[in-house]
């Protein structure tokens, strides 16, 4: 599977993940769950049955179900839906839970959020509002799916590249890196949720970071280093800043 194989391992703590939204990051974060070990549980707004093929490619550690079950089954969940649906997100069943925020915004496909446009906010400080019992650390959100999948590597590996992560509970945080390191990915900590603009869309640590720019646009993986990763967020500018170049 890519380049990961088995990139890891299970954590004693932590065994099944919950998809709510089973896209392109989904269903890309899924493969790479099930190659490190995990059980995955897959959910879009579609229905189960809509999933039978992605379920069938991978194997017995994956099954459907709604988004609420996803939630409720899932030690760990993965939130990779349109950032216009975030309310449409079950809060009972990931109450407590560490939750996975992938969400960029698109004004075009979201609409806009007044929050947002003024940068009062951040996507995934908006996901925490609505899930006010879950711990919500923003991640996954600044690569391109296949980028996340050709990159993986084993822990070790001096090819290995780093992921960035936002969010305000610690032991949240050690849950989001030991999965990450299993699935092929050194981690960043950029901060607080509030920090997580750091990597957002268009900023110096979103997708192009892991890629060069060939004929054919943004489409060979690149290595990202922590280090690589770390000057990047520190180099990133708000949109308002950018805008007054």
């Amino acid at each position: 599977m890519g380049n990961a194989g088995r990139a890891g391992h299970v954590g004693a703590g932590m065994t099944t993940i919950g998809l709510i939204g089973s896209g392109k990051i989904g269903s890309t974060v899924a493969r790479l769950a099930v190659a490190a070990g995990y059980d995955v549980v897959l959910s879009n707004s579609r229905g189960p049955e809509t999933l039978r093929e992605l379920v069938d490619e991978l194997g017995p550690h994956a099954r459907a179900a709604t988004p609420a079950e996803a939630g409720e089954a899932g030690d760990l969940v993965v939130v990779t839906i349109p950032l216009g649906k975030y309310r449409e997100v079950p809060v009972a069943p990931l109450a407590g839970k560490v939750v996975v925020d992938t969400n960029n915004y698109y004004p075009d496909r979201d609409g806009h959020f007044a929050p947002l446009d003024d940068e009062s906010t951040t996507t995934s400080e908006l996901l925490q509002e609505h899930l006010p019992t879950s711990k919500v650390i923003k991640g996954f959100n600044n690569i391109y799916f296949e980028h996340l999948l050709a990159l993986a590597r084993p822990a070790g590996s001096p090819e290995r590249s780093a992921l960035a992560i936002a969010g305000d509970d610690a032991e949240a945080k050690r849950a989001v890196i030991e999965f990450f390191d299993a699935i092929g990915y050194d981690t960043v900590d950029a901060g607080p949720l509030a920090e997580g603009w750091r990597y957002q869309r268009d900023t110096a640590a979103y997708a192009p970071v892991y890629a060069s720019k060939g004929p054919e646009g943004w489409s060979k993986p690149v290595q990202v280093t922590k280090d690589t990763l770390k000057a990047a967020l520190a180099s990133s500018r708000r949109y308002a800043e950018m805008g007054a170049d």
